[in-house]
């Protein structure tokens, strides 16, 4: 639990660099939103394996990244309409 736990912070502290990235730049240079989805993905299927099978503290890490990747989703879109509106 400990590395999984370790494993996730350190995914969790670059997640918010990303999003402030969308956020300011308004811009989607070097993101994929293919390697957003599966992220999101794999995030939801440990959210599931926590839930159903070894529910612990831990299911919170993998909440908090779940949410910082749909939160960067959206802002793909939204800079999405924003570049093509400005062309």
């Amino acid at each position: 639990m400990i590395f999984e736990a370790i494993m996730l912070i350190c995914f969790g502290l670059a997640w918010p660099l990303s999003v402030w990235k969308s956020l300011m730049s308004k811009s989607n240079d070097g993101k994929s939103i293919w390697f957003l989805i599966v992220c999101f993905i794999g995030y939801l299927s440990g959210i599931t394996y926590k839930i159903l099978f070894n529910m612990n503290i831990v299911l919170y890490l993998y909440i908090i990244n779940c949410c910082m990747i749909v939160v960067d989703i959206f802002l793909f879109m939204r800079n999405k309409n924003y570049n093509s509106s400005s062309i």
